[in-house]
């Protein structure tokens, strides 16, 4: 057993349990959130408990006979399947079909070279073989994946893998140890490198100190598979002890803590200012665009119109449906109106059931009571929400500026007593 493995084993059992504390105050629905440009988190744990894993199997490589293959198959296997499992985590369509096939298209391949190699005589037509799967596997997925997921990842992946499949032909099937070593640092090296490429094609809009760190510690690792071989046959009197070739794992792996702090961070700043059921900006946010553009059209002359929205009948759906319903009917009438407000326009959240919407430079008064009458149409129609059918409709009233006030708290109630004098009409005509 090789004993001086045990301070990364407890290196990485702390970084493992770092990751999964903070992972338990992400929000289910960020975790699970597909298509995001945030990695997925999760995957990274993954990954270190495979780390992990590699450490406690190294420990066994000196073992004799089958015991140290498959200590040696695991050491080599796991650090694969990690560079895969980060690669997969940075790409946006994760949780597509075509996303698994292309795992398995750049993990199988590579890991059954991987055990290949480490027998004592493996035939050459399996070894070629599994080469040709490692160069046509991932191009063969890229030619069955829909058009939309062509993206720069796929291109490089595809890139690295055929040229790192050619190579293994090329060199044809290792008849020594030194040729055994060279294919399996080729794939090393091949993983690690295209992680970081595909890692940098996720973050590169992102120059944050996390992305930064993590990006240059997948460089650091997949150099290491150069690097070292190259140090070891070119200037043997350089003795380099095997932690300093770990560094980049700690890097990495700090880098990536960074990252997740950051992420929390930047929710936090969100939710500050959005509403997290809708999504919306919220009361805080709407306010301060208010007297924003107020203050701009104060200096331009134009004028600016505000809707005050109060959903009808709202109370009624969660006293008869329960709460969940009612979340998922304000994430509706979010979503309707926002499909119907212009690009310049601003709609908030401002209450339980009250929506704000601003109405950026209207022609006249009149066109902003033409969108308050479409807008009060279109939450009259009905609304399906889990197999409900449900019908509220809304009461809505508008203020304009310069006319009705000047400043934007103002007009912010001359808009909310029209839109309490409007249900007052609406309650007396249903009287």
């Amino acid at each position: 057993m090789d004993w001086t493995k045990i301070p990364d084993l407890l290196a990485i059992t702390a970084l493992v349990l770092a990751f999964a504390s903070i992972l338990r105050r992400e929000p289910p629905e960020q975790l699970e959130q597909q298509d995001s440009p945030v990695a997925d988190s999760r995957l990274w744990l993954y990954g270190w408990i495979l780390i992990l894993l590699h450490f406690a199997a190294s420990m066994g490589e000196q073992w004799n006979g089958w015991a140290g293959y498959f200590a040696a198959a695991v050491t080599l296997v796991t650090l694969v399947a990690t560079a895969i499992i980060f690669m997969r985590a940075s790409v946006r369509y994760r949780n597509h079909p075509s996303s698994l096939w292309m795992t398995a298209a750049l993990s199988v391949p590579p890991s059954v070279y991987i055990l290949l190699v480490l027998l004592p005589a493996a035939p050459g037509w399996s070894l070629a073989a599994t080469a040709i799967l490692t160069a046509l596997g991932p191009l063969l997925v890229v030619l069955l994946s829909p058009r939309n997921l062509l993206a720069a990842p796929r291109y490089i992946t595809v890139t690295l893998y055929f040229a790192l499949g050619t190579a293994m032909l090329l060199w044809g099937p290792p008849r020594n140890a030194n040729g055994g070593d060279m294919a399996l640092n080729a794939i090393l090296f091949t993983v690690y490198f295209g992680c970081c490429l595909v890692f940098w094609t996720n973050y590169r809009g992102r120059t944050s100190s996390g992305s930064i760190i993590t990006i240059g510690g997948l460089l650091a690792w997949a150099l290491v598979f150069v690097l070292g071989p190259l140090i070891q046959a070119k200037l043997p009197a350089i003795h380099i002890e095997s932690e300093v070739w770990n560094l980049p794992k700690y890097v990495v792996a700090v880098g990536m803590l960074v990252l997740l702090l950051e992420n929390q961070i930047e929710r936090s700043q969100y939710l500050a200012l959005h509403d997290d059921l809708t999504s919306l900006p919220n009361r805080r946010k709407f306010q301060s665009q208010l007297s924003e553009r107020i203050e701009a059209c104060m200096r331009t002359g134009e004028s600016l119109g505000l809707l005050q929205i109060d959903l009808d009948r709202f109370k009624q759906v969660n006293d008869s449906y329960g709460h969940h319903i009612g979340d998922l009917l304000l994430q509706r009438v979010a979503e309707r109106m926002q499909g119907r407000i212009r690009r310049g326009d601003l709609l908030a959240r401002t209450g339980g059931d009250e929506f704000s919407l601003i109405l950026a430079q209207p022609n006249s008064p009149r066109d902003i009571h033409i969108v308050a009458d479409a807008l009060t149409d279109l939450l009259r129609a009905p609304f399906s929400v889990s197999g409900h059918t449900l019908f509220i409709g809304a009461s809505i009233g508008a203020a304009v500026y310069p006319q009705d006030a000047q400043d934007a708290s103002t007009l912010y109630i001359a808009a909310d007593l029209r839109m309490y004098e409007e249900k007052e009409v609406r309650r007396g005509l249903s009287a």
